[in-house]
């Protein structure tokens, strides 16, 4: 085998092995991705939150994603953190980036709940089902998003921003879901994030 020859085997074993060192990576090869990669600085590892405050993305309907990245990037949900990365997977392609985070496996928030903050908040619920159901699933169809295993941290700074109309202000669809959250006390607000970061 001549020098050359030896050459070329060795490079063409040394790009295999990157291949499939960056599969075994990057996991397979997904469109979706590299172009949700960037959101995991934040959002974590395939979307798998440990923060409190930021939302589990990993298992999140696509349709409701997409929704969101859309209205954060349009102003229609106010948020100066979120408009800039927003228009940026608009960029690269909202649908793969939903679609992406969709098939993760969805890990709950690992935020340790007070049992009895969960069973206060529970009472708390009752309002809530007739649009997030009994499972707190949410209604596809009507367009209502899933609520189980999010943080509580962030439950709650969203109900804060629904009552004082500050999240998707003047938006006629969650109009009715303001009203009653503007019955509910600021008191008991944490135990019902509480109770809907406990569903599974």
């Amino acid at each position: 085998m001549t020098n050359t020859t030896r050459l070329f085997v060795g490079s063409a074993g040394l790009l295999l092995l990157l291949v499939v060192s960056g599969i075994a990576v990057a996991g397979p090869l997904d469109p979706g991705y590299a172009k949700a990669f960037s959101c995991s600085a934040c959002h974590g590892f395939d979307g798998a939150s440990p923060s409190d405050t930021v939302p589990v993305l990993a298992g999140m309907q696509p349709w409701y994603l997409k929704k969101t990245i859309q209205d954060y990037a349009s102003g229609k949900r106010p948020a100066a953190e979120m408009e800039p990365y927003a228009k940026m997977v608009l960029e690269l392609g909202v649908d793969d980036v939903a679609a992406y985070f969709g098939r993760q496996k969805k890990q709950p928030s690992p935020v340790r709940l007070d049992p009895a903050a969960v069973e206060r908040g529970k009472a708390a619920a009752r309002q809530c089902v007739i649009c997030h159901g009994q499972d707190g699933k949410g209604d596809t169809a009507k367009g209502i998003p899933d609520l189980t295993g999010q943080p509580p941290g962030y439950l709650q700074n969203q109900i804060l921003l629904f009552k004082a109309d500050r999240r998707s202000p003047g938006d006629d669809v969650v109009k009715a879901a303001k009203a009653i959250m503007k019955t509910i006390p600021d008191a008991m607000l944490g135990d019902l994030a509480a109770y809907y970061s406990s569903l599974r």
